[in-house]
Parts: C-alpha cells; sequence; structure tokens
C-alpha cells in the first residue's frame, strides 16, 4: 500500500509543480470587475485579460504578474500599483495613472499608451514592442 501510494505521488509530482498557483483573491477580482474600484487589492496572477476598465481605481493594487491583456485601462488610476511582470499586451491605457507605480519587467507589446502620467514609476525592463506610445515616460525615446 505504501509503495501505490508513494508511486502515485512521484507521477504526479511534475503535474502538481505545473499547476501554476493562485495567489488573487477571486472576491478582490469579482469586486474590481463588477464596482471598478480594488484599491490595495490582492490581483497578484490575476486574469483580467480584455477587461473593461475604463476609470478603474487600482490604487496600490497588486497585479504582479497579472494578465492583462488587450484590457482597456483607459483612465484608471494606478498610483503605487505593483505591475512587476504584468502582461499588459494590447492594453489600451491612454491617459491612465502609473504615478510611483512598480513596471519592471511588463510587457506592453502592441500597447497604445497616450497621455499616461508615469511620474515616480519604476520603467526598468519594460517591453514596448509594437507599443504606440506618446506624451509620457513610457514612451519610447522617453518623450
Amino acid at each position: 500500500m505504501k509503495l501505490n501510494v508513494l508511486s502515485t505521488l512521484t507521477l504526479l509530482a511534475p503535474v502538481l509543480l505545473a499547476v501554476p498557483a493562485q495567489a488573487e483573491n477571486p472576491a478582490e477580482v469579482e469586486q474590481l470587475l463588477r464596482t471598478g474600484a480594488c484599491a490595495g487589492c490582492d490581483l497578484r496572477g490575476a486574469n483580467l485579460a480584455g477587461a473593461h476598465l475604463i476609470g478603474a481605481d487600482l490604487r496600490s493594487a497588486n497585479l504582479q504578474n497579472a494578465n492583462l491583456s488587450y484590457a482597456n485601462l483607459e483612465g484608471a488610476d494606478l498610483t503605487g500599483a505593483n505591475l512587476t511582470g504584468a502582461n499588459l499586451t494590447d492594453v489600451f491605457a491612454t491617459n491612465a495613472t502609473f504615478t510611483r507605480a512598480d513596471l519592471t519587467s511588463a510587457n506592453f507589446t502592441n500597447a497604445i499608451v497616450y497621455s499616461a502620467d508615469t511620474q515616480g514609476a519604476v520603467l526598468t525592463g519594460i517591453n514596448l514592442t509594437g507599443a504606440q506610445t506618446s506624451g509620457s515616460g513610457i514612451s519610447i525615446g522617453g518623450d
């Protein structure tokens, strides 16, 4: 019996280790999608792909490694948010506020980012491949 359990665990170990851990708080994800407000929420690793977050209040939210691809963040307030490693591919972030946000290694591939406030933001290692940017510190060429 012990050998069978050990054999089963040995066979399942790679599968169990390959499943990504869900860190986000499902109630806070629901709150954000329902109300557009989730300041200080734990949204680490959340799948917010394609979400309509126009004018959302995400101040000081933890969005580390979150999937925000194709999301609409127009006018969203991400002041002090942690977006380290976040997927912002094809995001629309015109007039968004990223003041003092941590955008380390964020992926902005094909994103549209016009007039975003990035004062004091950490922009180290961001990917801007194919992005359309203007009027913020996140701009290609730093305009």
